[in-house]
């Protein structure tokens, strides 16, 4: 038996989104399907029509998402028919080596991210005789997905899937980063560079965190006044513009923690980042950048003379049956901002309007609604 879905895919790089209608086949042992409600528009989908992520092509796009379970295959546990849910983008089996030691960030389920293949070789995606996988093997741009039941979280009631969409990968991304990863804590200086739907949820876990200033450095004027709603305390538009007031205002004694999160990563502003990190200093490295271009390239002395720390962070560092309810709790409280996140909700029909308005900085986050 199969199922029919509206999907938006990507056939190469530079092609954009196409819609098309793929079979579906029915899930199998641990897995479910999920009819999404929405899905986030991450910058990590726009890497795959630029040609900057390395993924199996045609690929199903989306890696936000949120929905309701409809069906569920042999031996799940974890969800039931019914279900709302939230879908992590990196699944969380709970007895691998990285996940039995607080580690779900990387589940060694979660291998397949770039070609969507299952765990038994094969796909549920297909076009006429075509398999497809989906991005990080969910594809939340399609109305329908099967997908691990490992990669499903509760999503209450009380959570809107537009919201519950988020907090899958750009919520939990930034704030793990700033509260995790860079490891902030109260009275620190921190640099972001950024502002967008990561780079605002780094903002906000530095602020939580108890950061006395939290920088922002961001081109676009609209990112600039949202990342003061999130909490920054100062932002500018030139990373020189930064570091002269970092300078100023730390008395020379320069950053704790720069993180960053910019749309596309380049070797200015890991260079930046270092430069404005002082004695100890840690600089987090979220953003992706272009498959060609090996962008942290730091000299020796600078990490050895003065301490300094590089590191990478995935998924902030966040262990998502964790750390996924306490956002929402967090949500529930007024001390995390999502609704501000959503710029604009877009038809699945608007996949490649939704892009362009990223790649013109015009939105925080876009969010796909699925017609139900």
């Amino acid at each position: 038996m199969t199922t029919t879905t509206r999907a938006g895919i990507a056939r190469a790089a530079h092609q954009g989104w196409e819609i098309a209608e793929l079979t579906l086949d029915e899930p199998k042992a641990h897995e479910v399907r999920v009819r999404f409600h929405a899905a986030g528009l991450c910058h990590s989908d726009d890497h795959i029509t630029q040609g900057d992520a390395p993924v199996r092509f045609p690929i199903v796009g989306g890696h936000e998402g949120a929905g309701v379970v409809e069906a569920v295959g042999p031996d799940v546990r974890r969800v039931a028919v019914g279900d709302r849910i939230v879908c992590s983008y990196i699944p969380a089996c709970g007895s691998c080596r990285p996940c039995s030691t607080g580690h779900q960030n990387m589940c060694v389920t979660g291998l397949n991210a770039a070609t969507g293949m299952f765990l038994d070789g094969t796909y549920r995606f297909h076009l006429g005789e075509e398999d497809l996988g989906g991005f990080c093997s969910l594809g939340t741009f399609s109305e329908r997905a099967v997908v691990s039941e490992w990669a499903c979280l509760p999503l209450a009631d009380d959570i809107s899937f537009e919201i519950g969409a988020l907090v899958g990968c750009g919520v939990p991304t930034g704030w793990g980063s700033a509260v995790y990863a860079a490891g902030v804590r109260a009275g620190d200086t921190v640099v972001i560079y950024g502002a967008g739907g990561v780079g605002s949820n780094a903002v906000q876990g530095a602020r939580y965190a108890g950061a006395k200033n939290v920088v922002v450095v961001d081109p676009v004027e609209f990112k600039r006044d949202m990342a003061k709603v999130f909490g920054a305390t100062h932002t500018f538009a030139d990373a020189g513009e930064a570091h002269d007031f970092v300078v100023d205002a730390t008395r020379g004694q320069l950053a704790d923690h720069a993180i960053c999160t910019p749309g596309v990563l380049t070797e200015q502003v890991v260079q930046s980042a270092v430069q404005v990190t002082g004695k100890s200093g840690k600089v987090t490295v979220t953003a992706v950048g272009k498959i060609d271009e090996r962008a942290v390239k730091v000299h020796a002395g600078q990490l050895i003379l003065y301490a300094k720390q590089v590191r990478g962070a995935l998924f902030g560092d966040c262990n998502p049956l964790y750390d996924v309810p306490k956002l929402l709790d967090l949500y529930r409280s007024g001390d995390l901002k999502l609704d501000e996140l959503i710029t604009r909700k877009y038809r699945l029909d608007e996949l490649n309007d939704a892009y362009r308005d990223l790649a013109d900085g015009k939105n925080i986050r876009g969010v796909v609604v699925h017609e139900v």
